[in-house]
């Protein structure tokens, strides 16, 4: 476990130094990569068209569960006794 704290702890002062030498960019100075805050965007962007569609079946999942009538559960007769 040490040594994966190690480990980010590195590659964190590493991607540290790169940005501050400009061999990865950061045009607005917020130590997060710009490749990196692109893919998150275009992520943010595939979840809100992915929630859209799973919002349309599930109303209309809704419709065709609305639309199955369950069948009645059978009475039970009344046999006439004759005596």
């Amino acid at each position: 476990m040490t040594t994966f704290i190690i480990v980010i702890a590195i590659a964190a002062v590493a991607l540290f130094i790169a940005i501050k030498t400009g061999k990865v960019k950061d045009a607005n100075n917020n130590n997060i990569p710009d490749a990196i805050e692109e893919k998150v965007e275009e992520v943010v962007v595939k979840v809100k068209e992915v929630k859209a569609k799973v919002e349309k079946v599930k109303a209309v999942a809704e419709k065709a569960v609305k639309a199955v009538k369950t069948p009645k559960a059978p009475t039970a007769s009344k046999k006439s006794t004759k005596k």
